[in-house]
Protein backbone atom coordinates (compact mmCIF):
# COMPACT_ATOMS: atom_id res chain seq x y z
CA UNK A 1 0.00 0.00 0.00
CA UNK A 2 3.12 2.28 0.71
CA UNK A 3 4.53 2.16 -2.58
CA UNK A 4 1.45 2.61 -4.49
CA UNK A 5 0.71 5.67 -2.00
CA UNK A 6 4.19 6.86 -2.79
CA UNK A 7 3.97 6.46 -6.71
CA UNK A 8 0.66 8.91 -7.03
CA UNK A 9 1.65 11.05 -4.44
CA UNK A 10 3.93 13.00 -7.20
CA UNK A 11 0.79 12.78 -9.47
CA UNK A 12 -1.12 14.66 -6.81
CA UNK A 13 1.97 16.86 -5.74
CA UNK A 14 1.62 18.68 -9.11
CA UNK A 15 -2.41 19.01 -9.06
CA UNK A 16 -1.39 21.09 -5.64
CA UNK A 17 1.27 23.06 -7.75
CA UNK A 18 -1.63 23.90 -10.23
CA UNK A 19 -4.06 24.95 -7.42
CA UNK A 20 -1.65 27.09 -5.97
CA UNK A 21 -0.07 28.55 -8.93
CA UNK A 22 -3.90 29.76 -10.21
CA UNK A 23 -4.42 31.53 -7.18
CA UNK A 24 -1.26 34.08 -7.04
CA UNK A 25 -0.25 36.45 -8.99
CA UNK A 26 2.88 35.09 -10.76
CA UNK A 27 1.09 34.17 -13.82
CA UNK A 28 -1.47 35.96 -15.77
CA UNK A 29 -4.54 34.44 -15.33
CA UNK A 30 -4.80 34.23 -19.69
CA UNK A 31 -2.01 31.62 -19.22
CA UNK A 32 -4.06 28.88 -18.00
CA UNK A 33 -6.94 28.95 -20.88
CA UNK A 34 -4.06 28.99 -23.21
CA UNK A 35 -2.52 26.04 -21.48
CA UNK A 36 -6.10 24.32 -21.37
CA UNK A 37 -6.21 24.66 -25.31
CA UNK A 38 -2.65 23.58 -25.85
CA UNK A 39 -3.21 20.08 -24.02
CA UNK A 40 -6.68 19.87 -25.22
CA UNK A 41 -5.11 20.18 -28.77
CA UNK A 42 -1.24 19.31 -28.98
CA UNK A 43 -0.03 17.51 -26.02
CA UNK A 44 -2.76 14.52 -25.03
CA UNK A 45 -3.58 14.13 -28.70
CA UNK A 46 0.37 13.74 -29.29
CA UNK A 47 0.70 11.54 -26.16
CA UNK A 48 -2.12 9.34 -27.42
CA UNK A 49 -0.63 9.06 -31.04
CA UNK A 50 3.10 8.55 -29.50
CA UNK A 51 1.74 5.54 -27.05
CA UNK A 52 -0.75 4.03 -29.35
CA UNK A 53 1.43 3.92 -32.55
CA UNK A 54 4.12 2.03 -30.30
CA UNK A 55 2.35 0.03 -28.34
CA UNK A 56 2.47 -3.92 -29.28
CA UNK A 57 -1.01 -5.14 -29.32
CA UNK A 58 -0.51 -8.54 -29.21
CA UNK A 59 0.98 -8.69 -25.87
CA UNK A 60 -1.51 -7.19 -24.06
CA UNK A 61 -5.04 -8.86 -24.97
CA UNK A 62 -6.43 -5.43 -26.02
CA UNK A 63 -9.25 -7.22 -27.69
CA UNK A 64 -10.53 -8.12 -23.99
CA UNK A 65 -9.21 -4.99 -22.35
CA UNK A 66 -11.22 -3.16 -24.69
CA UNK A 67 -14.53 -5.41 -24.45
CA UNK A 68 -14.17 -5.09 -20.22
CA UNK A 69 -13.84 -1.23 -20.94
CA UNK A 70 -16.75 -0.81 -23.23
CA UNK A 71 -18.86 -3.17 -21.03
CA UNK A 72 -17.96 -1.15 -17.85
CA UNK A 73 -18.95 2.05 -19.32
CA UNK A 74 -22.32 0.34 -20.47
CA UNK A 75 -23.08 -0.90 -16.67
CA UNK A 76 -22.26 2.45 -14.78
CA UNK A 77 -24.91 4.16 -17.31
CA UNK A 78 -27.72 1.88 -17.18
CA UNK A 79 -26.89 2.07 -12.98
CA UNK A 80 -26.61 5.85 -13.41
CA UNK A 81 -29.96 6.02 -15.83
CA UNK A 82 -32.05 3.82 -13.32
CA UNK A 83 -31.06 5.98 -10.41
CA UNK A 84 -32.66 8.69 -12.07
CA UNK A 85 -36.32 8.31 -10.91
CA UNK A 86 -35.26 8.51 -7.48
CA UNK A 87 -32.99 11.71 -7.75
CA UNK A 88 -35.93 13.05 -9.25
CA UNK A 89 -38.69 12.23 -6.59
CA UNK A 90 -36.16 13.66 -3.97
CA UNK A 91 -36.18 16.77 -5.70
CA UNK A 92 -33.28 16.99 -8.04
CA UNK A 93 -33.50 19.29 -11.47
CA UNK A 94 -32.67 17.83 -14.70
CA UNK A 95 -29.40 19.87 -15.15
CA UNK A 96 -28.18 18.90 -12.09
CA UNK A 97 -28.98 15.37 -13.10
CA UNK A 98 -26.47 15.37 -16.06
CA UNK A 99 -23.96 17.07 -14.48
CA UNK A 100 -24.04 13.60 -11.59
CA UNK A 101 -24.24 11.37 -14.85
CA UNK A 102 -20.93 13.05 -16.22
CA UNK A 103 -19.30 13.12 -13.36
CA UNK A 104 -20.15 9.63 -12.49
CA UNK A 105 -18.98 8.15 -15.81
CA UNK A 106 -16.41 10.47 -17.04
CA UNK A 107 -13.05 9.64 -16.18
CA UNK A 108 -9.39 11.95 -15.83
CA UNK A 109 -7.50 10.71 -18.53
CA UNK A 110 -4.10 12.76 -17.87
CA UNK A 111 -4.62 10.99 -14.54
CA UNK A 112 -4.49 7.64 -15.23
CA UNK A 113 -1.75 8.23 -17.94
CA UNK A 114 0.86 9.87 -15.28
CA UNK A 115 -0.36 7.07 -12.75
CA UNK A 116 0.20 3.64 -14.89
CA UNK A 117 3.74 5.31 -16.33
CA UNK A 118 4.65 6.21 -12.51
CA UNK A 119 3.13 2.18 -11.77
CA UNK A 120 4.42 0.29 -14.51
CA UNK A 121 5.68 2.30 -17.03
CA UNK A 122 5.02 1.71 -20.82
CA UNK A 123 3.00 -1.20 -20.01
CA UNK A 124 0.71 1.17 -18.30
CA UNK A 125 0.61 3.33 -20.54
CA UNK A 126 -0.23 1.17 -23.48
CA UNK A 127 -3.17 -0.55 -21.28
CA UNK A 128 -4.74 3.09 -20.75
CA UNK A 129 -4.24 4.06 -23.92
CA UNK A 130 -5.95 1.10 -25.41
CA UNK A 131 -9.13 2.00 -22.74
CA UNK A 132 -9.06 5.64 -23.84
CA UNK A 133 -9.14 4.33 -27.69
CA UNK A 134 -11.64 1.65 -26.71
CA UNK A 135 -14.56 4.38 -25.01
CA UNK A 136 -13.30 8.15 -25.96
CA UNK A 137 -15.78 7.74 -28.78
CA UNK A 138 -18.98 6.39 -27.01
CA UNK A 139 -18.35 7.85 -23.72
CA UNK A 140 -18.76 11.43 -25.77
CA UNK A 141 -22.01 10.10 -27.31
CA UNK A 142 -23.26 8.73 -24.02
CA UNK A 143 -22.72 11.80 -22.59
CA UNK A 144 -23.93 13.99 -24.93
CA UNK A 145 -26.89 11.97 -25.29
CA UNK A 146 -27.88 12.32 -21.81
CA UNK A 147 -27.66 16.25 -21.71
CA UNK A 148 -29.42 16.63 -25.22
CA UNK A 149 -32.51 14.17 -23.56
CA UNK A 150 -32.56 16.02 -20.08
CA UNK A 151 -32.00 19.43 -21.85
CA UNK A 152 -35.32 18.65 -24.47
CA UNK A 153 -33.24 20.60 -26.97
CA UNK A 154 -33.05 17.76 -29.83
CA UNK A 155 -31.13 20.31 -32.07
CA UNK A 156 -27.97 20.74 -32.03
CA UNK A 157 -27.22 17.12 -31.74
CA UNK A 158 -25.81 16.99 -35.56
CA UNK A 159 -23.08 19.80 -34.28
CA UNK A 160 -22.28 18.33 -31.14
CA UNK A 161 -21.68 14.50 -32.96
CA UNK A 162 -19.34 16.70 -35.47
CA UNK A 163 -17.29 17.58 -32.58
CA UNK A 164 -16.99 14.36 -31.36
CA UNK A 165 -15.75 12.98 -34.40
CA UNK A 166 -13.50 15.36 -35.38
CA UNK A 167 -12.32 15.48 -32.06
CA UNK A 168 -8.61 16.27 -31.65
CA UNK A 169 -8.33 13.46 -28.70
CA UNK A 170 -9.87 11.13 -30.88
CA UNK A 171 -7.92 11.85 -33.92
CA UNK A 172 -4.83 11.17 -31.97
CA UNK A 173 -5.71 7.83 -30.55
CA UNK A 174 -7.48 6.79 -34.38
CA UNK A 175 -4.46 8.31 -36.22
CA UNK A 176 -1.86 6.35 -33.44
CA UNK A 177 -3.92 2.86 -33.91
CA UNK A 178 -3.72 3.22 -37.81
CA UNK A 179 -0.28 3.49 -38.22
CA UNK A 180 0.52 0.80 -35.47
CA UNK A 181 -1.63 -1.68 -37.57
CA UNK A 182 -1.02 -0.28 -41.01
CA UNK A 183 2.75 -0.52 -40.15
CA UNK A 184 3.56 3.06 -41.05
CA UNK A 185 6.68 3.85 -40.90
CA UNK A 186 7.09 7.76 -39.11
CA UNK A 187 9.78 9.86 -40.73
CA UNK A 188 12.49 9.66 -37.38
CA UNK A 189 13.27 13.45 -37.03
CA UNK A 190 8.93 14.07 -36.97
CA UNK A 191 9.03 11.42 -34.44
CA UNK A 192 11.24 11.97 -32.44
CA UNK A 193 9.42 15.99 -32.41
CA UNK A 194 6.55 13.58 -31.32
CA UNK A 195 8.19 12.07 -28.56
CA UNK A 196 9.29 15.39 -27.00
CA UNK A 197 5.78 17.27 -26.99
CA UNK A 198 4.54 13.95 -25.45
CA UNK A 199 7.02 13.98 -23.11
CA UNK A 200 5.78 17.45 -21.74
CA UNK A 201 1.97 16.12 -21.87
CA UNK A 202 1.65 14.56 -18.62
CA UNK A 203 3.32 17.08 -16.31
CA UNK A 204 1.64 20.10 -17.73
CA UNK A 205 -1.80 18.37 -17.81
CA UNK A 206 -1.53 17.72 -14.03
CA UNK A 207 -0.92 21.59 -13.71
CA UNK A 208 -3.84 22.28 -15.73
CA UNK A 209 -6.43 19.78 -13.83
CA UNK A 210 -5.16 21.35 -10.66
CA UNK A 211 -5.60 25.23 -11.80
CA UNK A 212 -9.03 24.05 -12.60
CA UNK A 213 -9.99 22.59 -9.15
CA UNK A 214 -12.53 25.16 -6.86
CA UNK A 215 -11.51 24.46 -3.39
CA UNK A 216 -13.91 26.05 -1.94
CA UNK A 217 -16.29 22.97 -3.17
CA UNK A 218 -14.50 20.41 -1.46
CA UNK A 219 -14.75 21.99 2.13
CA UNK A 220 -18.73 21.82 2.26
CA UNK A 221 -20.06 19.30 -0.50
CA UNK A 222 -23.39 19.09 -1.28
CA UNK A 223 -25.00 15.12 -1.08
CA UNK A 224 -25.23 14.97 -4.79
CA UNK A 225 -21.86 16.22 -4.99
CA UNK A 226 -20.72 12.61 -2.33
CA UNK A 227 -23.19 10.38 -4.48
CA UNK A 228 -21.03 11.24 -7.43
CA UNK A 229 -17.81 10.08 -5.20
CA UNK A 230 -19.36 7.05 -4.22
CA UNK A 231 -20.09 6.54 -7.77
CA UNK A 232 -17.29 7.28 -9.46
CA UNK A 233 -14.33 6.08 -7.44
CA UNK A 234 -15.86 3.01 -5.75
CA UNK A 235 -18.84 1.54 -8.06
CA UNK A 236 -17.00 2.21 -11.11
CA UNK A 237 -13.85 0.52 -10.42
CA UNK A 238 -15.72 -2.44 -8.64
CA UNK A 239 -17.64 -2.88 -12.04
CA UNK A 240 -14.12 -3.00 -13.99
CA UNK A 241 -12.37 -4.98 -11.58
CA UNK A 242 -15.63 -7.96 -11.64
CA UNK A 243 -15.90 -7.96 -15.65
CA UNK A 244 -11.93 -8.03 -15.88
CA UNK A 245 -12.07 -10.84 -13.28
CA UNK A 246 -14.92 -12.91 -15.42
CA UNK A 247 -12.72 -12.05 -18.44
CA UNK A 248 -9.66 -14.06 -17.11
CA UNK A 249 -7.58 -11.05 -16.91
CA UNK A 250 -5.33 -10.62 -14.17
CA UNK A 251 -1.71 -9.31 -13.41
CA UNK A 252 -0.70 -5.76 -14.34
CA UNK A 253 -3.30 -5.52 -16.83
CA UNK A 254 -6.33 -5.91 -14.16
CA UNK A 255 -4.60 -3.44 -11.77
CA UNK A 256 -4.67 -1.26 -14.84
CA UNK A 257 -8.22 -1.45 -15.60
CA UNK A 258 -8.90 -0.88 -12.15
CA UNK A 259 -6.69 2.21 -12.16
CA UNK A 260 -8.69 3.80 -15.56
CA UNK A 261 -12.08 3.32 -13.86
CA UNK A 262 -10.49 4.95 -10.08
CA UNK A 263 -9.40 8.01 -11.63
CA UNK A 264 -11.38 11.26 -11.25
CA UNK A 265 -13.62 12.85 -13.33
CA UNK A 266 -12.14 14.98 -16.59
CA UNK A 267 -12.69 18.83 -16.42
CA UNK A 268 -13.67 18.97 -19.79
CA UNK A 269 -17.63 17.54 -18.99
CA UNK A 270 -17.41 21.58 -17.10
CA UNK A 271 -17.32 22.71 -20.49
CA UNK A 272 -20.29 20.37 -22.15
CA UNK A 273 -22.50 21.34 -19.18
CA UNK A 274 -22.27 24.97 -19.90
CA UNK A 275 -23.18 25.18 -23.08
CA UNK A 276 -25.69 22.23 -23.22
CA UNK A 277 -27.79 23.78 -20.09
CA UNK A 278 -26.10 21.33 -17.19
CA UNK A 279 -25.62 22.26 -13.96
CA UNK A 280 -21.92 23.58 -14.27
CA UNK A 281 -21.56 24.79 -10.97
CA UNK A 282 -22.46 21.15 -9.59
CA UNK A 283 -19.62 19.69 -12.15
CA UNK A 284 -17.06 21.85 -10.79
CA UNK A 285 -17.67 20.90 -7.34
CA UNK A 286 -18.11 16.65 -8.16
CA UNK A 287 -14.58 17.35 -10.13
CA UNK A 288 -13.02 18.84 -7.24
CA UNK A 289 -14.72 16.40 -4.42
CA UNK A 290 -13.17 13.63 -6.55
CA UNK A 291 -9.67 14.98 -7.22
CA UNK A 292 -9.13 15.44 -3.40
CA UNK A 293 -10.94 11.98 -2.01
CA UNK A 294 -8.99 10.22 -5.08
CA UNK A 295 -5.92 10.89 -3.35
CA UNK A 296 -7.01 8.45 -0.52
CA UNK A 297 -9.13 5.96 -2.30
CA UNK A 298 -7.13 5.26 -5.36
CA UNK A 299 -4.01 3.61 -3.74
CA UNK A 300 -6.60 1.24 -1.75
CA UNK A 301 -8.58 0.48 -4.81
CA UNK A 302 -5.32 -0.74 -6.51
CA UNK A 303 -4.01 -2.42 -4.04
CA UNK A 304 -7.16 -4.57 -3.70
CA UNK A 305 -7.09 -5.10 -7.38
CA UNK A 306 -3.41 -6.25 -6.74
CA UNK A 307 -4.64 -8.31 -4.78
CA UNK A 308 -7.72 -9.30 -7.08
CA UNK A 309 -5.13 -9.83 -9.64
CA UNK A 310 -3.24 -12.56 -7.60
CA UNK A 311 -0.56 -10.17 -5.74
Amino acid sequence: MLIIFESILPIFLLVILGVVLKRTTLINESFWSGLEQFGYFVLFPALLFQTLSTTDFSALDSGSVGLVSLLAVGVMTALVLAIWPLLKSRGMSEPSYTSVFQTSTRWNGFMALAIAEKLTGQMGLSVIAIIMASIIIPLNLINVGVMVWFSGKSRGLKTFVVRIITNPIIIGALLGVLVNFAGISIYAPVMTAVDLIASASLGLGLVTVGAGLRVADALKPRPSVLMTVVLKLLVFPAVAVLLALAFGLSGEILVMIALGAAVPTAMNGYVLAKQMGGDADLYAAAATVQTVAAFFTIPVVLYLAGQAAGG
